[in-house]
């Protein structure tokens, strides 16, 4: 087994690992705090596996622009707080292990004298010719995504809109 093969398992192994995380935390900043680990944990594998543009795309678009998103939507909803501790300690050891899963990955990665294997070829593929083809040949998808964005954010609009009303009618 090689250190690519070892290093793509870890990285994969925490990625799910992150993504579980986010799929069962019932606080949902947390839930999206560990889907921000998977997402950098995919850059990292599509980093390993020669598409760094992909990889860069990962962590701008996903990591930082949708997981903008999703905590302006729920600071949106106001979810209301069930205490005020800021992290239960046992959470800290989970959140803990992965993002140091990821830092020993990322760092396995940035050095070049730890393989004595050569390493893989890096992917071709220039942005322009992927911009041009992504809408060239994939347009409706794209329009689609963005129509069920905002529909999301038109629905938690109204949602909190709402919330908003009942609050001022239950006033005195």
């Amino acid at each position: 087994m090689t250190v690519y093969s070892l290093l793509f398992y870890l990285l994969s192994l925490l990625t799910l690992a992150a993504t579980a995380m986010a799929v069962t935390r019932r606080h949902m900043v947390h839930a999206v705090l560990y889907l921000v680990l998977s997402f950098f944990g995919t850059a990292l594998l599509f980093y390993l596996l020669g598409a760094p543009l992909l990889a860069a795309l990962e962590v701008i678009i996903y990591a930082g622009a949708i997981m903008v998103l999703f905590l302006f939507i729920i600071m949106m909803i106001r979810v209301e707080k069930e205490d005020d501790r800021f992290f239960p300690f046992l959470q800290w050891w989970p959140a803990l292990l992965i993002s140091g899963g990821f830092l020993a990955g990322l760092l396995a990665l940035s050095r070049e004298d730890l393989v004595r294997q050569p390493g893989m070829t890096v992917a071709q593929a220039l942005p322009q010719v992927f911009g041009i083809h992504l809408f060239r040949d994939h347009w409706l998808a794209i329009e689609i995504a963005s129509l069920l964005l905002l529909i999301a954010l038109v629905g938690v609009l109204h949602l909190s809109r709402r919330r908003r009303a009942d609050a001022i009618e239950e006033a005195p």
